[in-house]
């Protein structure tokens, strides 16, 4: 998804939880001299500058845009990854989608922007969140992951998604694979791309795929594996963002050496005590014991402002055109018919009863206020998932982009430092 990341509900009572007889939790303070989480990042969706936002202003399916206004986005991910490098964010992700002539998720290929931002930045990594993975060949994935990570010395980060806009899924659809076959083909598609990128040589038999052909022969001789070329020199870390949730999706993920974001791209909820604890027993009962959190990234959505209402007043119209264009897709609570007919019209949108600013903020779906608050609030989180090491912070896809560049300024210069010591940091291998 976006991103617009209704992030971080029930933050409360997942405090509660960590803290009550019913968790059990290794002991972990913060640390003197330094806090574990490491990074902070943003997700940037490729949203154009959009008039006239909130209830009142077009309906989603209303808004059109010239083309250099539906390009007007690579600049702005451009000026948001120089000063994201400048202030000492860890990684700007960015989300891949198709068609979108009405000017929310302008990216189509997020591998080919990375690579670009790599060249006018220093030391800032580009995440994928997330390679709508039924929109590629699997192949053709991992190929052009590869040409990243090689030719920007892994500061690309690969993330993978089943996707949710049934317009761009439809376009590429597999020709063997129906609506209903979407869990099947991406746990298939993923097996595919993790195997040509992590092995030395790979072969895949399954529903979807063949590869290669069985029966096939080259320069006169069978062929039984391919191997990729070239292969990651840096990273093949792989994430994904937690939606159901399922047993069957943790399990995949896990087994599949893919680490989690909850509350990042199409996932909601945000720091969700009950997911990062059944993902940290997941991971002991594989023999892997970690801290509370490891392995996962915890999104958030914010907005800096010297009081909460102001704060309140100024995102209030934020959230408003993000339930527009994503309460359709299942990204703003239950709603209903009725709620989804008079949201799409102007003059109806502000009856259809959707939660408002007030609420966001109590549920702690958005973190607002004075940087003290955001300081308070990141401090809590870490004392209690002390396993996690990167937090992302964002702007629902609603706000302007220069809204977006202001948040991330005033982030940088009263939040960061408290948490993060700019440093060049050396780019590590990892598998």
């Amino acid at each position: 998804m976006v991103s617009g990341l209704p992030l971080t509900r029930r933050y409360q009572s997942a405090l509660w939880f960590l803290k009550s007889q019913h968790f059990n939790q290794k002991t972990n303070t913060v640390m003197a001299g330094g806090f574990v989480i490491k990074d902070f990042s943003t997700l940037f969706v490729g949203q154009v500058h959009h008039d006239n936002l909130g209830f009142d202003g077009p309906a989603v399916m209303d808004r059109r845009y010239e083309d250099k206004d539906l390009a007007a986005p690579l600049q702005s991910a451009e000026q948001i990854a120089v000063l994201m490098d400048r202030l000492g964010f860890g990684t700007l992700w960015l989300a891949e989608h198709h068609f979108q002539r009405e000017g929310y998720e302008c990216i189509p290929n997020v591998l080919l922007l990375a690579t670009h931002l790599a060249s006018v930045t220093n030391q800032i990594k580009f995440g994928c969140g997330f390679n709508v993975l039924p929109t590629w060949h699997p192949l053709r994935l991992a190929e052009d992951y590869s040409m990243a990570d090689n030719l920007t010395k892994g500061r690309v980060r690969l993330g993978v998604g089943r996707g949710y806009h049934s317009r761009e899924l439809d376009a590429f659809r597999h020709p063997l694979a129906s609506p209903e076959d979407a869990r099947e083909l991406f746990e298939e598609q993923v097996q595919l791309l993790l195997a040509a990128l992590r092995e030395k040589s790979f072969s895949h038999h399954g529903r979807f795929y063949q590869v290669p052909p069985k029966g096939a022969t080259y320069r006169g001789q069978e062929l039984n594996d391919l191997t990729l070329v070239p292969k990651p020199q840096f990273s093949t870390e792989c994430w994904q963002p937690v939606v159901s949730a399922s047993d069957r999706a943790l399990d995949f993920m896990i087994d599949n050496g893919i680490k989690g974001f909850i509350g990042g791209g199409a996932a909601s909820g945000g720091a969700s005590e009950e997911i990062a604890r059944r993902w940290q027993i997941k991971l002991a009962e594989r023999g892997k014991e970690t801290e509370l959190g490891a392995d996962l990234i915890f999104g958030f959505s914010f907005y800096l402002a010297d009081t909460e209402q102001e704060a309140k007043k100024e995102g209030k119209l934020i959230l408003e055109e993000y339930q527009k264009m994503f309460a359709p897709l299942g990204f703003a609570g239950a709603v209903t018919d009725d709620q989804l007919h008079r949201l799409a019209n102007p003059l109806t949108a502000a009856t259809a009863g959707m939660s408002n600013i007030d609420d966001a903020v109590s549920s702690g779906s958005w973190i607002v206020g004075p940087s003290e608050r955001l300081i308070e609030t990141f401090e809590e989180l870490q004392q209690n998932f002390p396993g996690l090491e990167e937090v992302m912070v964002a702007q629902p896809v609603g706000a302007q982009p220069s809204t977006v560049l202001s948040q991330l300024e005033r982030f940088g210069e009263e939040v960061l430092p408290h948490f993060v010591t700019k440093s060049s940091s050396s780019v590590e291998v990892e598998s």
